[in-house]
């Protein structure tokens, strides 16, 4: 019973170490989808589907829930975040040359089409994420009007 003890002691002064060493947030000031809708044009409905269940893990902006606060949740966000942005970043979209911004709304589509965006554990937490079948069909007659351009 001791060696269990002393684990549990180990692993809740981890625990608190952790809530001082926290990952930097994706938090950016100003307009940082700008280039990305301008060029792109999505319709309002469109851009209100993008803010709620895209943007937060694609882009430079991430509205973080409270419980971002509580290590090792904040890491495991941050990381989540991460791999997000670099499979599309809507925040770097400038620099995207026209055969990647083909690809990336190819891959869109794909992914949504195939119910693997957004996530599964996004949409527990954010209730307006869970896409309707109507936000479905807009979001991709969208991105395939988009795609056209490239």
């Amino acid at each position: 019973m001791k060696i269990v003890k002393k684990i549990a002691i180990v692993l809740l002064v981890v625990l608190v170490g952790m809530q001082f060493y926290r990952p930097e947030k994706n938090i950016s000031e100003g307009d940082y989808v700008t280039a990305f809708e301008t060029e792109t044009q999505p319709p309002v409905e469109v851009k209100k589907i993008l803010k709620t269940a895209c943007y937060d893990c694609h882009s430079a902006n991430t509205v973080y829930p409270w419980y971002n606060n509580i290590a090792p949740v904040s890491y495991w966000l941050a990381d989540h975040i991460e791999e997000g942005k670099e499979h599309l970043n809507f925040s770097d979209w400038e620099n995207y040359d026209a055969k990647k911004k083909d690809h990336k709304l190819e891959e869109l589509i794909e992914e949504v089409k195939e119910g693997k965006m957004p996530l599964n554990e996004y949409t527990w937490t954010h209730a307006d994420a869970d896409l309707s079948e109507e936000q479905i069909i807009a979001l991709l007659s969208w991105a395939e009007t988009a795609r056209a351009n490239y």
